[in-house]
């Protein structure tokens, strides 16, 4: 009788009813408290299970080989060798399970990496569809002539007979998604409040610089235009050095420089739904920027429809499409997510070019301004012009919009003026400058509350109504020793403002004692 455990024979037997295998009962009553299972059939087994074998008490003879020292010593060796030869084996099997592994880790990897490639020519094909579908209004227009070149189908009405491109246009879907966030957003603008957050007017009187930052090269000075991304706090900034440079403010930190335009960048925009950034240059080029998690942007699409340099981005409440206006005399509609033109409105001509635009907060108006002091209203739906301003001296440099709906503020040599929208009618005129000085950018806060102008310096104003007078609130000067402040934009809650002029600093003007800043300071080494 043997132990189906040990191997020997059980001082105290025991039979398994279920298997009817016979263990030592120590060894087999202590792997059934561990595991509830037999060792060697792996079935459920119990203490109930066991009977006991009876057997007579029989002293067991000592070996022959226990009966001397060299014997026990011969005993202690043989088991030693065995002890090692076993350890060996383990070491083998050892070896050869990571080995195993290796190879397993090895194929997993190449795995992820096949998986990526077929995800990006996924999302590839999926561009290229949507662009595809994109141009099925031209298709249903009439029979397309395809030619193929060099193995490409390409349509060969692409261009029409005046030697211009032809456009898809914005669809009848398209135009019900403008004019739903239209409505919805017309009705959340009639029951907003004003922020119990957003910044008093005794707080703007007390603002003054508190940081400044060298974003932009030495050799080719001016930050040009701004825009800030209220969910990160991040600034992003264009530059005459032809780059655009996003800046983390809390930290105080560049997130990253973004190379890749000729010449210098005229204008900016986030769009934060989509973590991008859209920016035109003097290039005739436009780029849209894709955010990684990491916080580095990489080029998405580079977009030449223009012939003439861009000198605004503006991007529509959806965050689907944004305008470009240009020089060339024409704006175009585009779809963010394929980078397609839609459409593109205007003559193109060297004179009388655009300046300057802005969409409505409510998405189906869009405002131009022209070379020639004239400032244009357009409807999206119908690309028509549906009004237009006259009375600037100079090219118009800036427009905004104020989140009322009602206001459109617009910046030229002469100063800046206030139409409004109800009445198409300017009703205030501010000069804030001489007549040689001209203004450079005006902007509304978010909340509508406040104004700011920038030229030889920077003015925020307190917003009225029509009747009412817009007092001067805080004169903030500019530091930069240029005398040209080129952009001007509120931070959130108009907690601070943030100033570009023609050197390479950003500044931050903002209360110092503002609490926030306070804890943020500390965090700054973390970030």
């Amino acid at each position: 009788m043997i132990c189906a455990i040990s191997g020997e024979v059980p001082e105290e037997p025991v039979l398994s009813k279920k298997s009817g295998l016979l263990f030592e009962r120590r060894l087999i009553e202590r792997y059934i408290e561990d595991h509830g299972k037999c060792p060697v059939t792996r079935d459920d087994l119990a203490m109930d299970d066991l009977v006991t074998v009876k057997t007579d008490k029989i002293v067991k003879p000592r070996p022959l080989q226990a009966a001397s020292v060299p014997g026990l010593l011969g005993m202690f060796q043989n088991e030693w060798d065995a002890l090692m030869l076993s350890n060996f084996a383990l070491e083998q099997q050892l070896h050869t399970a990571r080995q195993e592994l290796s190879h397993a880790l090895y194929q997993h990897d190449a795995a992820c990496r096949v998986i990526a490639r077929l995800k990006k020519e996924r999302d590839e094909s999926r561009t290229l569809l949507a662009q595809a579908e994109r141009q099925i209004p031209i298709s249903a227009a009439g029979p397309a002539h395809i030619s193929v070149t060099n193995g490409k189908r390409a349509l060969e009405d692409e261009v029409g007979p005046d030697g211009k491109r032809i456009r898809p246009g914005i669809n009848p879907i398209m135009i019900d998604e403008l004019t739903e966030c239209n409505s919805m957003l017309s009705a959340q603008r009639k029951k907003r409040q004003v922020p119990p957050s957003l910044a008093p007017i005794d707080a703007l009187e007390r603002y003054t610089q508190i940081s400044s930052h060298p974003l932009h090269k030495t050799n080719k000075p001016g930050i040009l235009s701004i825009d800030i991304d209220h969910s990160k706090d991040i600034i992003a900034t264009g530059g005459i050095d032809t780059n655009a440079v996003l800046f983390d403010r809390p930290s105080g930190q560049v997130l990253c420089t973004l190379t890749g335009h000729s010449k210098k960048v005229t204008s900016l925009k986030f769009v934060p739904r989509d973590e991008l950034l859209i920016t035109g240059s003097a290039d005739k080029t436009v780029r849209i920027w894709q955010g990684s998690k990491d916080g580095s942007y990489s080029c998405r699409h580079t977009l030449k429809d223009h012939g003439a340099e861009v000198e605004a981005v503006t991007v529509h409440a959806t965050q689907k499409y944004f305008v470009t206006a240009s020089r060339d005399n024409t704006w175009c509609f585009y779809d963010i997510s394929t980078g397609s033109c839609l459409t593109q409105v205007g003559e193109a001509s060297g004179q009388d070019g655009y300046t300057a635009a802005a969409f409505h907060p409510d998405g189906l108006i869009l405002g131009t301004g022209t070379s020639e002091a004239v400032v244009k209203i357009w409807d999206v739906k119908s690309q028509t012009n549906v009004a237009k301003f006259d009375g600037h001296v100079g090219a118009v440099t800036a427009m905004s919009f104020s989140e009322n709906g009602y206001f459109l503020a617009t910046a030229a040599l002469d100063g800046v003026k206030l139409w409004d929208l109800r009445k198409l009618r300017n009703f205030r005129t501010l000069s804030p400058y001489d007549p040689d000085t001209p203004t450079s950018s005006v902007e509304f806060d978010f909340s509508g509350n406040y104004l700011a102008v920038a030229g030889a310096d920077i003015r925020v104003y307190q917003v009225a109504n029509v009747k009412s007078e817009w007092n001067l609130v805080k004169t903030l000067p500019d530091l930069s020793g240029t005398g040209k402040v080129t952009c001007v934009k509120f931070g959130t809650d108009a907690k601070y403002v943030a100033v570009g002029s023609m050197d390479r600093n950003l500044r931050i003007f903002g209360l110092p004692g503002d609490e926030k800043m306070e804890e943020e300071a500390p965090q700054s080494p973390e970030k």
